[in-house]
């Protein structure tokens, strides 16, 4: 599991907000289902750090089941959003490796992973989480908004071990139709099975439904500012 496939290609296709300094640290953040990288390239100049890379993929367009199998940018395909519906354990796999290699690469440009966050709202959260406690790189940290662990039943046999003691920021809005506040927390529970449980910040946003607010961002910019500091 903790092994890491280079021949996945780079995901070249990236919307990049480069740093307003000299480059210390990078974040990786992952859109939702059927979104692309630009929104949160915006949103996330809107708390920039200016000694901070900020790199915003853009998932492969693939038929997703839940939607009638419609062509989506998807990270992996989702068959329901119950934690117990069937999940793509090939392609959440093959997404993990993609994300992973974009990891490589900022460290073979000379970030050190120490001081790389990974990051992601939904299905891209979740593919964040995954992808952190299966890497073989120790990290800076992981923002996961509204989303929950892919195959959770897998952990914490499936973890890396490496990143034992990552910082993790959820954070959930209270009225999410879409994936209820309730996987959130059942999230964070399993997450204090995996790694160290004072590392992990849980929070929740009254009235906020399946997206963020200026009070989240902040909090998500709070915890950037701690755990990727300027050197």
């Amino acid at each position: 599991m903790c092994g890491n496939n280079m021949s996945v290609p780079l995901l070249t296709d990236a919307v990049t907000v480069p740093a307003g300094e000299r480059e210390t640290a990078a974040v990786i953040f992952l859109h939702g289902l059927g979104d692309s990288g630009h929104g949160w390239a915006e949103s996330l100049s809107a708390i920039k750090l200016p000694h901070v890379k900020y790199i915003c993929p853009h998932a492969p367009r693939i038929p997703v089941t839940l939607n009638m199998k419609m062509v989506m940018p998807a990270w992996f395909d989702l068959m329901g959003l119950s934690p117990d519906a069937p999940e793509d354990e090939a392609g959440i796999k093959k997404a993990t490796d993609s994300i992973k290699s974009i990891i490589e690469h900022e460290v073979k440009n000379g970030i050190p992973a120490n001081r790389i966050v990974l990051g992601g709202f939904s299905q891209g959260g979740a593919l964040s989480l995954y992808t952190a406690l299966t890497c073989q790189h120790k990290l800076a940290g992981v923002v996961g908004l509204s989303c929950w662990l892919p195959l959770h039943k897998t952990f914490p046999q499936a973890a890396c071990g490496i990143n034992k003691d990552i910082s993790i920021l959820q954070c959930h809005g209270e009225a999410d139709p879409m994936i209820p506040v309730r996987f959130g927390t059942l999230t964070s529970e399993k997450l204090k099975s995996v790694v160290t449980p004072s590392k992990i910040q849980f929070k929740t946003y009254p009235g906020v439904m399946h997206s963020t607010n200026q009070e989240e961002m902040m909090a998500v910019k709070d915890f950037l500012e701690k755990v990727i500091p300027r050197v």
